[in-house]
């Protein structure tokens, strides 16, 4: 063999060490995307499940708000407990309250029921809470229904 043919073997060898480093690399980072993928994908789905079970039992938190709005929770009654423990619960979770009177509106977490005129609001405001809303994470999983307070149309 010449050297001229001991070159190009040489040449091709390098050229095909290059083409497998190459194909490992990119199975290597096509794998790695798709580790992230079914990462995101597991705890966009637990999430999902997480809002579901707490948005059927958003019944009963409401329940117990109207107890606790008219003076039926006591300290120390069973069901003062019962619904500390619940409320504990769902905070663990990082279900957050929403809707508040007299923040902005904002349509991504409220649903207006009514809204009524007032000439002394430049922007439309929450003028009353009819039922709260609640968020887990950045997950809306109710809206809240509010009064509005909006200005006068021109």
């Amino acid at each position: 063999m010449s050297d001229d043919d001991l070159a190009l073997l040489a040449d091709a060898e390098k050229d095909l060490v290059a083409e497998y480093r190459d194909r490992a690399a990119r199975a290597e980072a096509e794998l790695e995307n798709f580790r992230r993928r079914v990462e995101r994908d597991r705890q966009a789905n637990r999430e999902a499940v997480i809002a579901e079970v707490i948005r059927s039992l958003l019944p009963a938190i409401d329940d117990l708000d109207r107890a606790d709005a008219h003076g039926d929770l006591v300290e120390g009654a069973p069901l003062t407990l019962v619904s500390q423990k619940l409320r504990a619960g769902f905070e663990k979770y990082g279900l957050r309250r929403v809707g508040e009177v007299g923040e902005p509106f904002d349509p991504n977490i409220h649903e207006a029921v009514v809204s009524l005129p007032d000439p002394d609001v430049e922007v439309e405001t929450v003028k009353d809470v009819i039922q709260p809303g609640y968020v887990l994470g950045e997950r809306l999983v109710r809206a809240a229904k509010v009064a509005v307070s909006a200005p006068p149309s021109a």
